[in-house]
């Protein structure tokens, strides 16, 4: 995936989140309009959606943020490493992969922002699959 079609995803998902928690959806009601609005949408993708805001719609509407959602920015550029972190105060081997991501993202004003973050393996291939899901979706529309 390129960051064109990433930043495709990543509009789309904040639109969709932006819009149900504005509109205080419950995760039944958003899925019901996702299916009656956008009716080529495969039912595994209206699932995936479901399961996310099931998962993390309440901190989404809750979050002052979530009004902001529609103007998150525009992603210029992402950057991946591979890490390993070999050892620690407490620890003499931790052998421990990490993938360090970061993002740089310019706001509504045109300002350019980075924002960096680890995740273990784990985590990263759960991130990757998530946009790789999406990605499908963004495809059937």
């Amino acid at each position: 995936m390129n960051v064109a079609d990433l930043e495709k995803v990543v509009n789309v998902v904040s639109f969709l989140f932006s819009t149900a928690a504005k509109n205080n959806l419950s995760p039944e009601e958003l899925s019901t309009g996702l299916g009656n609005a956008v009716s080529m949408l495969p039912k595994h993708a209206v699932h995936v959606i479901h399961h996310i805001w099931n998962e993390q719609g309440k901190s989404i509407s809750v979050s002052e943020d979530a009004r902001n959602m529609a103007t998150v920015g525009q992603i210029i550029d992402i950057q991946w490493k591979l890490g390993m972190a070999v050892s620690s105060d407490s620890c003499r081997s931790l052998k421990y992969p990490y993938v360090t991501m970061t993002l740089k993202v310019a706001n509504s004003s045109g300002q350019i922002m980075s924002k960096s973050f680890e995740m273990t393996i784990p985590q990263f291939q759960d991130f990757f699959r998530h946009f790789k899901e999406m990605a499908a979706v963004l495809e059937t529309v």
